[in-house]
């Protein structure tokens, strides 16, 4: 099932300020996307995807944010376009997220996400969407579950 929200969803949208004070990761996935949609954390299932507009998660640099829409169950999120650290603190946490813009997916569209090629396909509509080509690195750590995991059992990343 995919989410749907608009442009400039912040992190304090994501997931506010005031849940951000504890090591209990399950308090955070309990209060994910409270304000913006009051419903989500009860709607959201295991291997869901979010759909977003423009500039999603900025705002400030929360580590939190990823961390409580992956803890909630969501398999990637699809944006035209992400804030910079969100973006990185995603793939360092290890949740999937493709850059696609002026995509058309809509809430009830089928869609299916193939994050090694970058290609999302709308089965719903029979559209395939291009993304930003996330580096083989990124690909690399996100296939580990994230950025620590990755250099526990790689070490530091050498470019050949």
């Amino acid at each position: 099932m995919v989410h749907v929200y608009g442009d400039n969803v912040d992190t304090d949208r994501i997931i506010p300020g005031k849940y951000t004070k504890t090591l209990d990761l399950s308090t955070l996935a309990d209060h994910v996307l409270e304000d913006l949609d009051p419903d989500f954390r009860h709607n959201v299932k295991d291997g869901d995807i979010l759909i977003a507009g423009e500039n999603f998660g900025c705002g400030s640099s929360r580590e939190q944010a990823p961390i409580a829409l992956k803890q909630c169950g969501l398999s990637c999120i699809v944006a035209d376009y992400f804030a910079r650290i969100f973006y990185r603190n995603a793939i360092n946490i290890g949740l999937p997220i493709l850059e696609i813009g002026n995509h058309d997916i809509e809430k009830g569209d089928d869609i299916e996400v193939d994050i090694e090629q970058g290609v999302v396909t709308n089965k719903t509509k029979g559209k395939t969407y291009q993304a930003t080509q996330l580096p083989q690195v990124m690909i690399d750590i996100l296939e580990e579950g994230g950025l620590v995991d990755y250099l526990k059992k790689h070490g530091d990343y050498q470019l050949s």
